[in-house]
């Protein structure tokens, strides 16, 4: 007879690897809809990266969702360490969100991308790997 508390460490453990699958980001096929992960922020708004190959170059997409209008935040992207994009982003309606899309070169190798963006000491990152 199996106990309860194996039983629990059964379920537990099932749950945990049907979340992982659905944590862990997808690739596609050059031309397709890319990389995508969520991000971590920390004081209540949400991040997300998308990342793809484009014609030898990286496309990168960083999304903050603050759910508040006209907040100015500041957005940096780096490749395998190096500063590739410092800018300014400001959250606009409807949804209080921004988003910063640029080409990267050399997206022919694989390439970590990091993405941060910072206001009044909230910090929202996400990275991943092409």
């Amino acid at each position: 007879m199996i106990s309860t508390t194996v039983k629990a460490i059964g379920t537990a453990c099932t749950v945990a690897a049907a979340l992982a699958v659905t944590i862990v980001p997808t690739a596609a096929a050059k031309g397709g809809d890319g990389i995508r992960v969520a991000g971590t922020c920390s004081d209540g708004s949400s991040s997300k990266l998308k990342v793809k190959h484009d014609d030898g170059r990286i496309e990168a997409e960083f999304e903050v969702d603050q759910n508040r209008n006209g907040v100015t935040w500041r957005v940096v992207i780096r490749r395998n360490g190096a500063t590739t994009v410092t800018t300014q982003a400001t959250t606009r309606a409807p949804s209080g969100s921004f988003s910063v899309e640029r080409k990267i070169a050399g997206g022919a190798s694989s390439a970590v991308i990091r993405a941060r963006a910072t206001r009044n000491g909230e910090v929202c990152t996400a990275k991943l790997t092409v």
